[in-house]
């Protein structure tokens, strides 16, 4: 059995997926046709049921869940990972207008939430917002993955880490990534996905040089200091299982889970 896997180039991802689809791992491993798009393309790929496996935004998760399932491994969830709200150095006003990198990621889900007054979400490529709201397209912009690492070095400066602002009102860790399975699969295929991509985190954890030229050949950013950040921020032990304290935070934030 040959399935759709689809995940993201950022380095938490290849990072997680590297043992498993590089085949570094012992024994017989699911064979999947591999794609990689950007997060609000996963999320649009998974409304039309294209994948059988796939990354997605946890603010997703309501509108497919019906055929849809999550896994307990390789989730993005934790503290102090946030996305980032940003806006030229200096400018001064409300923020009405928003760029965000998808109106179904978990970023856009926590604007609606924590900045019900700005009155447009504008989605657009998340490694063009930081671009964009320089130039003055938007009054502010959204960062996720490398580009909260490097924000600074634009004109731009920091409003609000918007995961302290969601840890700060619900004292839990914010999901923002998930990977899941279609419900159809048979059960015991999706204990095996399940399980070799924790042990392909776990082989990663104990690795973590083996994948450095696959994460680089899909990052956007290719400083060593940046894709180590990056992964330290968005790979951890909420990755292996989601545990109590992670389904309660997915609960809080979709409802589901």
């Amino acid at each position: 059995m040959v399935n759709k896997l689809h995940i993201s180039p950022c380095p938490n991802d290849t990072f997680m997926f590297d043992g498993w689809v590089n085949g570094r791992l012992v024994g017989e491993l699911p064979q999947v046709e591999l794609s990689y798009y950007d997060i609000e393309e996963l999320n649009r790929l998974l409304l039309e049921g294209v994948p059988a496996i796939s990354k997605c935004s946890y603010a997703l998760l309501p509108a497919i869940s019906e055929d849809y399932e999550l896994l307990d491994s390789g989730s993005a969830l934790g503290r102090g990972n946030g996305p980032l709200l940003v806006r030229r150095k200096g400018e001064q006003g409300a923020i009405k207008r928003v760029a965000v990198p998808g109106l179904h990621t978990t970023a856009c889900a926590l604007m609606r939430r924590l900045y019900p007054e700005v009155e447009e979400l504008c989605p657009m490529l998340f490694s063009e917002i930081a671009e964009a709201v320089e130039r003055g397209d938007f009054d502010g912009g959204v960062l996720i993955h490398e580009g909260r690492f490097v924000y600074e070095r634009r004109h731009l400066e920091l409003v609000a880490d918007l995961g302290l602002k969601w840890e700060a009102e619900t004292g839990l860790p914010l999901p923002l990534g998930a990977i899941v399975i279609r419900r159809d699969l048979p059960k015991e295929y999706k204990k095996w996905i399940e399980e070799t991509l924790r042990q392909s985190i776990r082989y990663a954890f104990h690795h973590p040089m083996a994948s450095r030229d696959y994460v680089k050949a899909h990052a956007r950013e290719l400083e060593d200091e940046v894709i180590e950040k990056h992964i330290a921020l968005f790979v951890n032990h909420y990755s292996l299982s989601l545990g109590d304290e992670g389904r309660k935070a997915v609960k809080e934030l979709c409802g589901v889970g």
